[in-house]
């Protein structure tokens, strides 16, 4: 069973992330604080796939005290020069640039790695950095698959490396404090929950083959997938789309609502999980489902419940995304955002809880620096302290896998009956093959 974050743990990471803002308020760089710290304090990152969400993060680890982005790691030419220079203005230090990131692992001049690529070099590029002796803050989801997760927690533990996925949530104060009520019980016992997303993504099209424009290194952007002719509507995000590549919606978003359901409901592997949906907005490439709803049952008379719409935005509670904890005495609703409110049995309002600063819940970049800094932070504090983070990769992989138990319900049109102790599927070999995927030969993820 996983362990909470006590309230010692909380505080730190709270005083951390305030820590980080404060400074940068008094007008104290990251750099300059870090020369305070002392050369064994600071930590060496480096950002790898910086196109999309990776760019902000870069920025954001640059201005955290004690740390240092040392390389920026990135298949397109265009992405790292924009990153680099950003950085730069930060720190004011340049980081170096580097296309293929497997040429700096060995670099004793980079402590840890931070890895924003597309889902499918997630794990076997966090795998060949546990090798090489880094510490690993990989974005969500941690895998492409649930092979790929179980290889990752084992990387992570055979080469004892700080290994966090980016469920940057269970590092938000309020909503720690939430989970925190759930368990002492404030709304009775909680035996359902329902989380969503929705968004108003338009049509990728009929993509055409195209040349390879010359700044992109697309056999390397391909890496473990299995070769795909290049063509016009991939990259630099519908590969998220494609099953080659990406992992569709319930991963891409679905992952940080299913992780807080998990973590107030206390719950890890599902008894049955099942998925409805598809592909309905449109007629185009797009492969995963743009309308899903995964349903998962858990010992103990629990269950949870995950909706997406991609193609249809209307909110639900006002919001775009969040999670509802359903109890015997109440009710307690997330809104996607660093706050809570909690209902009683007539569904009035016994308490609201409030982040002091309005997040944008929507934002393909994310919540903003002031929430990722406690995340960051909380990592940065791991891989100098030798701790696990609040969002280490073994909860990490249990959230993620319950997605990815949706998506083999939803692409095989059956009901998956699970293991208790692994989360594997039990009594149907044919729909255990999704477990893992093909690899482009001499690509394949292993643990030497």
């Amino acid at each position: 069973m996983e362990n909470n974050n006590s309230r010692r743990d909380f505080i730190k990471v709270a005083s951390l992330g305030s820590l980080g803002l404060t400074l940068g308020n008094l007008g104290v760089s990251a750099k300059s604080y870090g020369n305070i710290l002392g050369a064994n304090d600071r930590v060496r990152v480096a950002a790898i796939g910086v196109n999309g969400r990776g760019f902000g993060m870069a920025k954001n680890f640059a201005k955290q005290a004690g740390c240092e982005v040392s390389h920026i790691c990135d298949v397109d030419a265009n992405a790292m020069a924009k990153t680099i220079t950003a950085v730069d203005e930060v720190q004011r230090k340049k980081p170096k640039g580097v296309k293929d990131f497997r040429t700096i692992l060995d670099s004793k001049s980079v402590d840890a790695v931070y890895m924003a690529t597309p889902d499918h070099w997630h794990a076997p590029g966090a795998i060949m950095a546990c090798q090489a002796g880094k510490h690993v803050y990989v974005e969500k989801p941690c895998s492409h698959n649930p092979y790929e997760g179980e290889l990752l927690v084992e990387a992570a533990r055979k080469y004892n490396r700080v290994v966090q996925m980016g469920n940057q949530r269970r590092s938000w104060p309020k909503i720690i404090e939430c989970v925190q009520e759930l368990n002492a019980g404030i709304i009775g016992r909680a035996y359902f929950a329902k989380g969503w997303y929705t968004n108003n993504r338009q049509p990728i099209g009929i993509g055409k083959p195209a040349p390879v424009p010359a700044h992109l290194d697309y056999e390397l952007w391909q890496g473990p997938a299995p070769r795909q002719p290049y063509q016009d509507n991939i990259i630099h995000y519908n590969w998220h789309w494609f099953w080659n590549w990406g992992t569709g919606e319930a991963l891409n978003n679905g992952t940080h609502e299913v992780d807080v359901m998990r973590w107030g409901l206390g719950v890890e592997y599902p008894t049955r999980v099942t998925s409805a949906g598809g592909r309905y907005a449109y007629q185009d490439d797009w492969q995963t489902p743009d309308t899903q709803v995964i349903s998962f049952d858990f010992p103990g008379n629990v269950s949870m419940e995950w909706e997406g719409r991609s193609c249809n935005s209307y909110p639900i509670e006002n919001s775009g995304r969040g999670a509802i904890f359903y109890g015997e005495k109440g009710t307690i609703v997330t809104t996607g955002d660093n706050g809570y409110t909690v209902y009683d049995k007539m569904n009035k309002v016994v308490k609201e809880v409030k982040d002091e600063v309005t997040t944008n819940t929507l934002d393909p970049a994310g919540p903003g620096d002031r929430l990722d800094a406690f995340h960051i932070n909380n990592f940065l504090e791991s891989v100098r302290n030798g701790t696990r983070p609040s969002g280490d990769i073994e909860i990490g992989h249990k959230s993620v896998l319950l997605c990815q138990l949706g998506n083999i319900a939803q692409r095989t049109g059956r009901t998956l009956h699970c293991d208790q102790q692994n989360g594997h599927i039990i009594g149907d070999k044919e729909v255990m093959a999704l477990w893992r995927r093909e690899y482009e030969p001499g690509w394949e993820p292993k643990i030497v």
